[in-house]
């Protein structure tokens, strides 16, 4: 396939992309990732002290910070860090967890949102419905995102064969996440069996984008000083945004087989009119 030919079949995606302002959406999501990110940390250090884990911060994780950190804010840091590790209570854990589900609650309906205006159709259905599969989606795709975070860190710690498998079940929770949000959280529910080609752009576009930022966070980061917190800070924003980008390119893409052709060019007034309604389907 030369230049053009990949041009021109990506171009009907692109064109998608931007006439349903999916960059608006991405952004939406991108920004409850970002809040998320904070209940999930504590969360998972108190998960790590519960299982007996806490090696995994000492040996792994600490030295790495005290590099790129300030001698004082590293000693800040482990000191908190230690204290959740050697005492984790379920009180906090249940804390945790459940900001963490408030916030994937809102982030489930930020990526219903995005889908539903993919597949062009208004949201009809009952509100208590949409709350159940709501709260679901966000136990079962919480679950998964948790399960992929620790099978990759916890993973290289238990031996080569669990190094080793690490990535094929982080690829496979991944999977199962992004199998679930395309099938229950838009009103339409598209045919599973062209849920599979944007699904593997998904989870090979967030494999690679989490391989890349890990080997920046691991080798190329720097916290010293304002400038270089900053600029930590402006990657892991560029990260997540681009992590949404992706789970809705492959959703677009998934949308094009599925309609076998480009999508139809929108005025720019939007669905009003012209939107299918879920109610039809």
């Amino acid at each position: 396939m030369n230049r053009r030919q990949l041009l021109e079949r990506v171009a009907p995606v692109r064109e998608a992309y931007a006439e349903h302002g999916l960059a608006t959406h991405a952004a939406a999501i991108a920004f409850r990732v970002l809040v998320a990110l904070v209940p999930l940390t504590l969360l998972a250090l108190a998960l790590l002290g519960a299982f007996g884990l806490s090696d995994t911060w000492h040996d792994a994780i600490a030295p790495e910070l005290r590099k790129k950190l300030q001698p004082e804010v590293f000693r800040a840091v482990d000191s908190v860090v230690t204290q959740i590790l050697e005492s984790p209570s379920a009180g906090l854990i249940l804390f945790a967890g459940a900001l963490l589900l408030w916030e994937l609650l809102r982030g489930v309906r930020a990526a219903s949102r995005a889908l539903n205006t993919i597949h062009e159709v208004e949201d009809q259905r009952p509100a208590r419905k949409v709350a159940l599969v709501t709260l679901g989606l966000s136990v079962a795709v919480g679950a998964c995102l948790i399960g992929a975070a620790f099978a990759t860190i916890v993973g290289g710690r238990l031996g080569l064969l669990a190094s080793i498998l690490r990535w094929p079940v982080a690829a496979l929770l991944l999977g199962l996440a992004v199998a679930l949000l395309v099938r229950y959280a838009p009103a339409e529910h598209p045919d599973p069996k062209w849920a599979s080609v944007g699904s593997a752009v998904i989870v090979a576009g967030w494999l690679l984008l989490s391989i890349g930022f890990g080997i920046w966070v691991r080798d190329v980061a720097s916290y010293q000083g304002a400038t270089g917190s900053l600029f930590a800070f402006l990657v892991l924003t560029a990260y997540v945004l681009w992590v949404s980008a992706v789970f809705l390119i492959g959703v677009e893409i998934d949308e094009a087989l599925r309609n076998g052709r480009a999508p139809t060019r929108r005025s720019r007034g939007g669905r009003s009119g012209r939107g299918k309604s879920s109610s039809s389907r």
